[in-house]
């Protein structure tokens, strides 16, 4: 069984909502048997690819129409939600950058079959270590970091390479009519929205599955 997952590395609620999945399959007798494929989305292509230090409550608070005030506390509430899973949120860290070249990073990443490990170095990166995504050499180190070869990485990162793939995925979650993420599609016949907890995906996996 195929499960697709569409996400962006800058979205605090797909790097939770990966571990809240990550902890049912853990508990579903069929892991072994499901290929996961992790999709590429935007939720905010228009972010400049240029090097500028933006204040994530800042961005937050302009981007939604929300005072600072409200945006810290939103951002501090998904701090306590992370930690809950085990994860470290450092906001005062964050980089506000765009994420194209990290998504084509991922793509090239499922090529190696390190699909799963780019997702994961990536959020640790952004969320907890505060690294600028759209910095190459940056993301060189992360690619590196996996087991990515860095004469490999040197050569598509100066390339356009990957660029129609993320594309493709960004069209395929449109047609499911995707408007957020993370998002779950299991067996192209069942999804799931948003950082559910991991009962609800224990329960998708085996209604997927059995059905």
């Amino acid at each position: 069984m195929k499960i697709k997952i569409w996400s962006d590395i800058m979205c605090p609620f797909c790097y939770i909502g990966k571990r809240n999945f990550e902890n049912a399959l853990a508990q579903f007798s069929h892991a072994d048997e499901l290929e996961i494929e992790w999709k590429s989305f935007q939720l905010d292509p228009t972010i400049p690819k240029m090097k500028q230090r933006v204040d994530v409550y800042e961005y937050l608070a302009k981007s939604k129409g929300f005072s600072i005030e409200d945006s810290k506390a939103m951002h501090e509430n998904v701090v306590r939600m992370a930690k809950n899973v085990g994860l470290e949120y450092n906001f005062d860290r964050a980089v506000i950058a765009n994420s194209f070249d990290a998504h084509r990073l991922i793509q090239f990443a499922k090529t190696k079959g390190l699909g799963n490990e780019i997702e994961e170095a990536l959020f640790a990166a952004y969320f907890t270590i505060g690294l600028d995504m759209s910095d190459l050499d940056t993301l060189s180190q992360i690619g590196i970091s996996i087991g990515l070869s860095p004469l490999e990485l040197q050569t598509f990162l100066q390339s356009e390479d990957f660029s129609t793939e993320v594309h493709n995925d960004i069209l395929e979650a449109q047609k499911f009519g995707v408007r957020g993420v993370p998002y779950f599609v299991l067996d192209n016949r069942f999804a799931i929205s948003g950082a559910q907890p991991s009962a609800v995906f224990s329960e998708a996996l085996e209604k997927a599955f059995n059905s």
